[in-house]
């Protein structure tokens, strides 16, 4: 729909009516004006007629033409109008402009006939013997009862319309005229008027926009100056509004987008409302436009789906369930709903929470299988003692050289059963140590504690006849915990010398690298498979079982030395093949 501006909307009827009141007084004033002249005229004919009549003679019509024609002439000069005498057959007698010999009949023209009816007539209209417009008042004659013949007057219209085409020409000059003061005058009038509603619109466009700045000025016009103000307490209100809006939606989202479960909304059509940066990062949409979108398009779990459409379509909240991601291997996700509805309680949709407790679920089967080492783990000594213990009670004990080997074998069980428990002992202190942070770090030289971790393991090197050799070893001041750094760098060599051949070396450096302090114990011994690597720091994992119960591992110590280099705030790293040897290097920052 096309909109006009309010000048061509006011200016046009303003101008109309203005120029219809205009005509409308011109033409009635023209009209008052023929009327006022015309029956001027009509009366000075009259008079005239009835002048003419009073002098006409007492012979009439038998008077000669002459006479005639010279009492005609006289009269006009007398009342300055047309005397015409017409006799009673309709011939013409004596005419003041015309010669009466060359006149046609007069009884057919309509106020002679009506005279000679015996009422006096009047008549307009063009007279062929003058060539002008001409008003006809006709008179009869009476001699006694009978009429005898017509006087008529006559005056020309010409002047008198020549009157009233100027006055005419002055009234349309005067109306164009009067139109355009008019449409200069509406032009004015409506720029006054629109110049406000014009500030007020464009106010109005700049709270459509947000701006609420500015307040628009109040007009003149009170009715206006009252919308101005209305507009500015509008727009105040909505910034309010907005302002308290925008703190809203900012905290939820800024909540939202912390939370660490997903949390997706979905429309009753089946279209994404909301989610947050967590789901979208579980569901692979990061950096997508989600909102609007079918929720087939991210979700690609046929049950996450099933869970949604079944939600969708009843009337109670299904239970929490657990689902795993086709996307992500391995990965576990909780999933739990509820109904989204309006202040009225009409449901429009749903809200899905997606936790994910793949970790949980990862640290309760390490959980479940540490129970399960550590309870074979006991179990295989405990079998052991008790099963000696019963030999010896059905009369092994008498015989003195297998009572003291049975004796030997119980004491190795019960030792390795005392190391098991210390080393469980010692990790778990440590974690606990570690959680709380009760673990001090306290200045001191990694050189130090690396060649008092050497001085320990040297009577087993030479038990083994395994040469340890040190190509580096720099002093480097840090803050450690001097105890268990040591621990960790014993455990590391105590496994090199064990897990070498004779004759074979281990190679023990400290270095600076990078900002930290380095300690790379090196062996050349049997190597471990690269399946065994990712696994190699978990309790009681084991590469070699039967090798390393029968060097009295307790499967413990990798374990312990990655949660010590981690209470340290560093990370330890190993690098092996099979015949080729390992190198186990722990990395401490240097604080």
């Amino acid at each position: 729909m096309t909109r006009r501006r309010l000048l061509w909307k006011v200016a046009p009827p303003y101008l109309a009516i203005t120029l219809l009141a205009v005509i409308a007084t011109g033409w009635l004033s023209m009209h008052t004006l023929r009327q006022f002249y015309l029956q001027h005229t009509r009366d000075d004919l009259e008079m005239c007629a009835r002048l003419g009549l009073r002098d006409l003679p007492v012979s009439f019509p038998e008077t000669s033409s002459d006479s005639l024609q010279q009492l005609c002439k006289s009269l006009k000069e007398i009342s300055d109008s047309r005397i015409t005498l017409v006799a009673k057959d309709g011939r013409v007698l004596g005419d003041s402009d015309a010669d009466p010999r060359q006149m046609e009949n007069h009884e057919s023209h309509q106020e002679v006939h009506s005279a000679l009816g015996g009422e006096p007539s009047f008549d307009m209209r063009y007279s062929v013997t003058v060539r002008q417009n001409m008003m006809y008042y006709a008179l009869p004659v009476r001699r006694g009862a009978e009429i005898i013949g017509v006087l008529r007057t006559s005056l020309p219209l010409t002047s008198f319309e020549n009157v009233l085409g100027a006055l005419a020409s002055k009234i349309i000059i005067g109306a164009i005229l009067v139109a355009l003061i008019a449409a200069l005058i509406t032009y004015v009038l409506s720029h006054r008027v629109s110049r406000p509603i014009i500030g007020l619109v464009k106010g109005a466009e700049r709270y459509a926009t947000g701006d609420f700045t500015q307040k628009v000025d109040l007009p003149d016009s009170a009715e206006l100056a009252t919308l101005g103000e209305t507009l500015n307490k509008m727009a105040e209100e909505l910034d309010t509004k907005i302002r308290e809006l925008t703190s809203q939606r900012n905290e939820q989202e800024s909540v939202l987008a912390s939370m660490g479960e997903g949390v997706i909304a979905v429309g009753a059509d089946d279209r994404i409302l909301f989610m947050n940066r967590a789901a979208q990062e579980l569901l692979g949409a990061e950096g997508g436009r989600t909102k609007g979108r079918l929720v087939q398009e991210y979700v690609r779990s046929s049950e996450l789906q099933q869970f949604i459409g079944r939600m969708l379509s009843d009337v109670e909240i299904p239970a929490p369930r657990e689902i795993s991601l086709p996307t992500r291997a391995n990965q576990i996700l909780q999933v739990s709903g509820s109904f989204l509805r309006e202040p009225g309680g009409m449901q429009f949709g749903i809200l899905v929470v997606l936790n994910d407790i793949t970790r949980l679920r990862q640290l309760e089967g390490l959980r479940k299988e540490f129970v399960a080492n550590v309870s074979h783990e006991l179990k295989t000594p405990i079998t052991t003692i008790k099963g000696f213990v019963e030999t010896l009670r059905e009369g092994a004990l008498e015989d003195t050289d297998y009572a003291q080997t049975f004796l030997e074998r119980i004491s190795r069980n019960v030792e390795r059963l005392n190391a098991i428990i210390d080393d469980l002992l010692n990790l778990s202190r440590i974690e606990r140590d570690t959680d709380q942070s009760e673990i001090k770090l306290l200045p001191g030289n990694v050189g130090d504690i690396v060649r008092s971790a050497i001085a320990a393991c040297a009577p087993l090197a030479e038990e083994r006849q395994i040469k340890i050799i040190v190509p580096r070893l720099e002093e480097i001041p840090t803050q450690i915990n001097g105890i268990l750094l040591e621990q960790a760098v014993i455990n590391l060599l105590d496994n090199a010398i064990k897990y070498s051949d004779s004759a074979h070396e281990v190679e023990v450096e400290v270095e600076r690298v990078n900002g930290a302090a380095e300690i790379r114990i090196r062996d050349h011994g049997v190597g471990i498979s690269e399946e065994h690597l990712p696994r190699l720091f978990e309790r009681f994992y084991r590469v070699d079982k039967a090798r390393s119960r029968k060097l009295g591992g307790t499967g413990l110590g990798l374990a312990i030395v990655k949660h010590i280099v981690q209470a340290h705030r560093g990370k330890v790293d190993v690098q092996s093949a099979l015949g080729e040897g390992s190198t186990f290097t722990i990395s401490i920052p240097i604080l």
